[in-house]
């Protein structure tokens, strides 16, 4: 299928014509501000189906939101009306085209167009009235909070807020994403309005806290609950804004003649996560917890664990190394200890199901 992306080269239109680009049996056509009108006929004439992005909202000039947004738009529709084909049409409004402010009546005589082409051809089409769109690669200081925000905090630059109360409505662009590829090729012959799901709402002073929790983490090491909803997508945003010298952070190293010990990651409520060597021959722990519980994993050498049961001195031992992968976890009541007992340095991995706390961290020198 081919597919023309009006307003390719802008903030939703680059996420869109990517993903297209990804999947099997499409084609993108591209029209973007470099192209003029004389252009358009002809890329709709080679196009089986059209995804309206391109838009005014920022314009120097009031009039900018007449020719950029409703006569694009009327434009686009008579392209369509003189193949004499049905051409699927997905529009991108917006929730301003219910208000009477120029941008909003702009956007609402897009949405008459498109519905005037369907009510005298029977052209399929669906309109999206959509919220605020956040995610990467939104233009910050231009009409984006989130992307202001993100990109401020992620080069160190302060951000302002008048009114940290004031809610916004916002969609995330691979959901925005996610709908409008579902649509295409479709979508039905009568007019449809489209929805994109879930639609977020949060105040900008949420915004900005949780912005700057995520810059935090790199020092306290404790990460946001990033795998799901806004604040996954917030993270996401967040990160795609840090510059090149920031893609990297370090960590701080604990050694002595043992070896070292490295906090790789904390977390709220689900532990931490650190890494271990130990040169041959050394054993390290030797104590044991009566609530805490950890788990090991040889990545690189070989490792005797022993455990000793602190009550009944009942004795284990488990030998593994980086030929196998073998979670080994320690059990409270039992005293446990690891040695490398092969001839190269062992590196192990961590898990612990709590952050340690050194005011009180239920850990007891015990030998095996």
């Amino acid at each position: 299928m081919r597919v023309l992306v009006t307003g390719s080269n802008g903030f939703i239109g680059k996420n869109l014509v990517v993903r297209l680009g990804e999947m099997i049996g499409f084609e993108v056509h591209c029209f973007d501000q470099s192209d003029t009108l004389d252009t358009l006929q002809g890329k709709v004439n080679d196009s089986d189906a059209v995804v309206h992005l391109a838009g005014i909202n920022r314009p120097k000039d009031i009039t900018e939101f007449t020719s950029g947004n409703a006569d694009l738009t009327a434009s686009l529709c008579a392209a369509i009306k003189a193949t004499g084909r049905h051409i699927p049409l997905l529009l991108a409004s917006s929730i301003q085209a219910k208000l009477t402010n120029p941008y909003g009546q702009s956007k609402r005589a897009a949405e008459q167009a498109v519905e005037q082409l369907n009510a005298q051809t029977g052209n399929p089409a669906v309109i999206y009235r959509l919220p605020n769109v956040f995610g990467k690669w939104c233009k910050p200081n231009y009409n984006s909070a989130v992307a202001t925000f993100c990109h401020n905090i992620a080069n160190d630059l302060p951000i302002e807020i008048h009114d940290p109360t004031t809610q916004l409505m916002l969609v995330y662009v691979d959901d925005v994403v996610d709908a409008v590829v579902h649509a295409i090729g479709q979508t039905e012959s009568g007019l449809q309005w489209g929805t994109v799901e879930p639609v977020y709402c949060i105040s900008l002073g949420d915004i900005a806290a949780q912005i700057y929790a995520f810059k935090n983490c790199r020092i306290s090491l404790v990460s946001e609950r990033v795998g799901t909803g806004i604040v996954r997508a917030l993270y996401a945003t967040y990160v795609s804004y840090l510059p090149p010298d920031k893609f990297a952070y370090n960590l701080t190293r604990h050694g002595d003649e043992r070896g070292m010990f490295v906090e790789v990651l904390k977390t709220a409520d689900s532990g931490q996560f650190s890494f271990f060597t130990a040169n041959p021959g050394v054993t390290r722990g030797g104590h044991y917890h009566h609530t805490k519980t950890e788990k090991f994993l040889v990545i690189k050498g070989s490792a005797r664990f022993g455990f000793r049961h602190v009550v009944t001195n009942e004795t284990y031992e488990v030998l593994t190394s980086d030929h196998v992968s073998t979670v080994v976890e320690t059990v409270p009541g039992w005293t446990h200890d690891i040695t490398n007992v092969g001839t190269d340095e062992m590196v192990v991995m961590l898990w612990a199901n709590e952050i340690f706390d050194r005011a009180n961290p239920d850990t007891i020198s015990s030998k095996v």
